[in-house]
């Protein structure tokens, strides 16, 4: 009954504004927009190398603590950037290949990237005003 009753409610939801127009009664959030899973290293090399916005990089681990903490904040900082930058996140457990290639000796590492060069970089958790810090830097405001 209750299954029911919250299906009857999602139907009946508007048929015009934003959230129809993506055809789903719940709209997407900017900060996936901004956010991408590295899936590989051609991956990799398309969507951050060759990226012509900055990127940060994001090597967590899903058995990581800090991790769990760090990229949430970062992703919503990111978000908060309406498309000035992208944010990149590579699992390292996953993907030891780039890990080893960016030197990651230790999770969360965080790059930022610039026309496919690192030009800044750190390790561990930070606060949410030390973010938005890298963040300005790296994208020049």
């Amino acid at each position: 009954m209750a299954q029911r009753l919250a299906l009857q409610r999602l139907l009946s939801l508007p048929t015009r504004g934003p959230l129809a127009s993506h055809g789903r009664a719940l709209g997407t959030s900017a900060g996936r927009r901004s956010t991408l899973n590295v899936q590989d290293g051609s991956d990799f090399q398309d969507r951050v190398v060759n990226s012509p916005k900055p990127v940060v990089v994001d090597f967590h681990a899903q058995w990581c603590g800090p991790c769990k903490i760090l990229g949430p904040r970062l992703e919503k900082l990111v978000a908060k950037q309406e498309g000035k930058v992208l944010m990149a996140k590579v699992d390292i457990d996953d993907h030891t290949d780039l890990a080893i290639e960016y030197e990651v000796s230790a999770v969360p590492t965080v790059l930022a990237m610039k026309n496919g060069d690192v030009v800044d970089k750190f390790v561990g958790i930070k606060d949410e005003d030390q973010l938005e810090a890298f963040l300005k830097k790296l994208i020049g405001a």
